[in-house]
């Protein structure tokens, strides 16, 4: 058994094998609620880290998936406790979810420290649930395998199927168009969202659970079944069984997401169509665990990998059909060399071993590398110029062709409410090669970097046919989103990036294929509007929101907080009595 810092012992032990009153403490106050002298006997304890919350619709069924993790555990000796971690909801939560999910890898990692556990099980489901306990294990690096709740099953509205949270914006266009009702899209709402869990596009929660299938950190095919699918619980069960042998050979999230993994997760995500928002989410979750990792090799890495899975945003299926189809494993095995596949994951086997078996049911929905859903070089480009010299990115399969090369005039918010606000006015000086401009809405500028940047087209823009136009943000776009839009400007404008200093009336020229984003405007000009910049006043004062603002890093470094970046382990706290 490897040492875990209790002497040869458990790590658990130090608690639950002390003697005298110590652990007398631990033990006898464990018992109040009815377990039996055995379950101390030195068997692996194993944590199930729940974002569970009525207030996290994703998140919602997640009491099962834990009763089913915790029938595994039972059944491979081991002590299963369940503990809450901070739900984060993006459906509600404001101003955004993302500024709270290092909240949540905060509270999640200490939970793991200070508790008597040897194994964690981490339960997810929306957006930042995923990332943030990723980055909790990451920083802790007990043996620890994730299970995501799963998408929902397919909308359905009218004979066809309708995806959640991407139809939103496509309604919200008809609304504004005056094509639908708003009697229409009430009862719309009903018909996308007609069963437990997250997203069923390749939105960011599907996004993320396929990043963790990709990195290792989740049991193959695991991102894919749908939350109300009895193999939903299955998985679970069988990731209970897998935990304990996971502490038994010491295998450790540092020894699973290596460089490699990193290198498999963002071609996977290229692969897929993956959301922008996984961008950030790993260059946090490298951060946590020392592994260099740059914005740049999200686009390097991408380049020649062709988007396989025809999914909503960026296609026409959903996540039910995907999993149908084949699930993640055929998109892996159908890369093949454009992988790492001897990287070790938590199954126990390699990424080779694990997609050996997988055969594609459904061609249509999961394409070969031969006759791909889109050619290679179509996934999230990384944009740098002098109004992006941090980086900026977009997501191209979810993009307009014609607009990758665009050059127009910026009409610019200084925040998304300000755009609201006016986009419907008919006076609104736009038309369909305007550049709109939103800023004020990076991680310390909104705070927590929002997803507002793929903002409505005007009405009258609407109404003549016009369906997307360029938009340019240092915010962030939903998964299930879509459009022409730059995303990440880094740095933003709240601390004086460049995107502070465009004026209405400026010329900018987007050049995807050349990874430019140019604001036409001289040197010397500039500088006089830099001199004259003033930094806007603060979003917080007090609590979270003020540690938030003071410590966040910016988009291309992952939007952790400066003093978390970097592994600290598990040690066995002090003894308290």
């Amino acid at each position: 058994m490897t040492d875990t810092g209790t002497h040869g012992r458990r790590r658990s032990s130090a608690w639950f094998g002390a003697e005298g009153r110590s652990g007398m403490v631990y033990r006898s106050w464990m018992r109040n609620q009815g377990y039996s002298g055995e379950v101390f006997d030195g068997r692996p304890v194993i944590g199930i880290a729940t974002t569970w919350s009525e207030l996290a619709p994703c998140n919602s069924h997640l009491q099962r998936v834990a009763e089913s993790v915790k029938r595994g555990v039972w059944q491979a000796g081991g002590f299963p406790l369940e503990f809450p971690a901070m739900a984060l909801g993006e459906t509600l939560m404001r101003p955004t979810a993302m500024l709270y999910r290092n909240l949540l890898a905060m509270e999640a990692e200490e939970l793991m420290r200070a508790n008597p556990l040897d194994g964690v099980v981490l339960l997810s489901g929306c957006d930042k649930t995923t990332p943030g306990l990723l980055m909790a294990a990451s920083s802790v690096d007990l043996p620890a395998v994730m299970v995501t709740g799963g998408p929902m099953l397919n909308g359905k509205y009218r004979g066809a199927d309708v995806g959640s949270g991407t139809q939103v914006w496509r309604f919200e266009a008809e609304l504004a168009a005056g094509r639908m009702t708003q009697e229409e899209c009430f009862f719309a709402e009903g018909c996308m969202a007609r069963s437990n869990g997250h997203c069923m596009t390749m939105g960011t929660a599907s996004t993320m659970a396929s990043m963790a299938e990709a990195l290792g950190m989740q049991l193959p095919y695991s991102a894919s079944w749908p939350a109300v699918d009895s193999r939903r619980y299955e998985t679970a069960q069988r990731a209970g069984q897998r935990i304990v042998a996971m502490v038994e050979e010491d295998l450790r999230p540092s020894q699973i997401m290596t460089r490699e993994a990193f290198e498999n997760a963002i071609r996977v995500n290229a692969a897929i169509g993956g959301s922008t928002n996984a961008v950030i989410h790993l260059l946090a979750i490298a951060g946590r665990l020392g592994v260099p990792l740059s914005l740049d090799d999200f686009d390097a890495l991408a380049r020649e990998v062709p988007t396989l899975v025809d999914l909503q945003p960026s296609g026409r299926f959903l996540m039910e059909d995907f999993c149908y189809a084949g699930g993640l494993p055929v998109v892996m095995r159908e890369l093949g060399a454009l992988l790492h596949t001897d990287a070790a994951t938590v199954s126990g086997h390699t990424v080779a071993e694990n997609v050996a078996d997988a055969e594609c049911w459904n061609r249509e929905v999961i394409r070969t590398l031969d006759e791909p859903f889109q050619e290679a070089g179509t996934g999230t480009a990384v944009l740098r110029g002098n109004l992006a010299p941090n980086g900026a990115v977009i997501k191209q399969s979810a993009a307009s062709r014609h607009l990758l090369r665009h050059r127009g005039r910026a009409l610019v918010f200084d925040t998304p409410e300000d755009y609201i606000a006016v986009h419907a006015d008919e006076d609104l000086p736009v038309d369909e090669n305007t550049v709109l401009v939103i800023r004020g809405s990076g991680p310390r500028g909104y705070p927590g970097m929002p997803e507002v940047s793929n903002v409505v087209l005007p009405p009258k823009l609407l109404r003549k046919g016009v369906e997307d136009m360029v938009r340019i943000c240092d915010g962030r776009m939903s998964g299930t989103g879509f459009g022409t839009v730059v995303l990440h400007v880094a740095p933003e404008s709240a601390v004086g990036g460049p995107l502070a200093l465009v004026r209405d009336g400026d010329w900018i020229t987007l050049d995807v294929p050349a990874r430019t984003l140019a604001l036409e405007v001289g040197e010397e000009e500039l500088t006089r509007r830099r001199a004259a910049w003033e930094p806007p006043p603060p979003v917080a004062d007090r609590g979270w929101s003020r540690l938030y603002t003071d410590h966040v890093l910016q988009a291309d470094q992952g939007l952790d907080l400066d003093f978390l970046v970097g592994s600290s382990g598990h040690p066995v706290p002090r003894e308290s009595h």
